[in-house]
């Protein structure tokens, strides 16, 4: 039976490509899947095959923007914070994010209702990290994604997302939410107050997200925390979500012809827009032997690569970390759950929200090193680079549980869910 299906992913990256990915399988087995995604993306989901009926979360610009543009001028106007520690950023990057991602919900209320009596969907699938109360008050059977790191589903033997804060070492986390309790407790109030003024029920204490009737969430299970905290019955495991849609790639001649170990670095959409942070782990990585990928981002050409690299402003990650020995990144889920599909070690560079979460758990399990992202030296970066490259033992397990991963096939799991769940 063909199935109607509306995808409502956050206007990022991330998000928005793993929900390409899966309804991108759904698409090939005959089912209408339909995007309501933020209006930058107009034209670049229907390129794929999908439907496009968008939405603004803030008044339209009068200049078209870049796909998920919003998001990058906040990072970009964010970024001096990211210096500071986590606890620190609570107030000055984790509550503003809410704020505004709070005005995108309350804005496009009323255009999510009238797309959701057009578009008639079978079931509603959101990847986002924050509640529509039209997504759940539409009646029908609905599909929440946890694209980000999974301590995002609370408990109290686990440490407390956004914190970075070490599995075996409890000693900061009641300080830690105690302080997200006095920087949040406010706006999370008000929401949950307009968000049950719109028909919902009531928000799970200090969440911005309702449960779904279906749960599905990213992340390997070599890394997972269901060992501290078990999940229930309607709560579902993709070990991985890498979309098949990325074009071919081709290992350029100037990096074929050379000898070393082949990297790729990227910090992702949004950290790359960090100009200064991305040459200075350039001009690092450009004194080593080895040969470099470079996802440069949207100022790409403010970045200058040193001749052992080649990189564009956007490239087919998933067609260029199979190809690598090993992965620098800022710790996004997505970038850091495709490593491991791919079985390559990590050396992590958060910046904000889940990334220290990711780089905390790859470092404290042994699949990758965390470095202080602005304060670390030259050769603390050289050194970690050098150890991953050399230690044949993690590649060889790392290769071993990727093909795990990969046999898993968490795409195709994910698209039996959501047919089962809208039968």
């Amino acid at each position: 039976m063909s199935l109607t299906i509306l995808f409502m992913p956050e206007s990022a990256y991330g998000p928005t490509n793993n929900c390409i990915g899966i309804g991108d399988i759904l698409l090939k087995r005959g089912h209408r899947v339909v995007f309501a995604a933020e209006a930058s993306w107009k034209g670049k989901l229907e390129a794929l095959g999908f439907e496009e009926d968008l939405v603004d979360l803030a008044p339209p610009s009068e200049e078209e923007q870049d796909a998920g543009q919003f998001w990058k001028d906040f990072i970009r106007d964010t970024a001096p914070e990211y210096r500071k520690s986590t606890s620190v950023q609570l107030e000055t990057v984790t509550r503003p994010i809410w704020d505004a991602l709070i005005d995108g919900v309350k804005y496009c209320e009323p255009q999510l209702k009238a797309i959701i009596e057009r578009v008639r969907p079978d079931v509603i699938v959101e990847d986002n990290v924050i509640t529509f109360p039209a997504l759940l008050t539409a009646g029908k059977p609905f599909v929440r994604i946890v694209s980000c790191n999974p301590l995002e589903v609370r408990g109290a033997d686990i440490a407390p997302v956004f914190s970075g804060l070490p599995a075996d070492d409890r000693s900061g986390w009641d300080a830690f939410r105690a302080e997200y309790d006095r920087t949040h407790r406010e706006v999370w109030s008000a929401f949950n107050e307009w968000s049950v003024a719109q028909g919902a029920s009531p928000l799970p204490d200090l969440d911005f997200i309702h449960e779904g009737d279906l749960n599905l969430y990213v992340f390997p299970e070599i890394v997972d925390y269901t060992d501290a905290r078990p999940l229930g019955d309607s709560w579902h495991r993709l070990d991985s979500s890498v979309r098949e849609t990325d074009g071919g790639f081709e290992l350029p001649a100037s990096l074929a012809g050379r000898d070393g170990a082949l990297v790729y670095f990227s910090l992702g959409s949004l950290g790359s827009a960090d100009v200064e942070l991305m040459q200075r782990v350039i001009d690092v990585l450009g004194a080593t032997p080895y040969r470099f990928i470079v996802s440069m981002g949207p100022l790409h050409e403010e970045i200058k690569l040193a001749d052992n690299m080649w990189g564009a402003e956007f490239v087919p990650q998933t067609k260029i970390i199979p190809m690598v020995d090993l992965v620098i990144t800022h710790g996004g889920n997505n970038t850091t759950t495709e490593a491991l599909h791919f079985g390559k070690p990590m050396i992590l560079l958060p910046l904000f929200w889940d990334q220290y979460d990711n780089a905390q758990r790859i470092h404290e399990l042994g699949y990758g090193v965390r470095l202080a992202t602005y304060t670390f030296t030259d050769s603390e970066l050289t050194g970690a680079l050098e150890r991953l490259i050399g230690d044949a033992g993690l590649r060889e397990r790392l290769a071993a549980a990727g093909e795990e991963i990969r046999r898993r096939d968490g795409l195709r799991k994910a698209a039996d869910l959501i047919e089962r769940a809208g039968a």
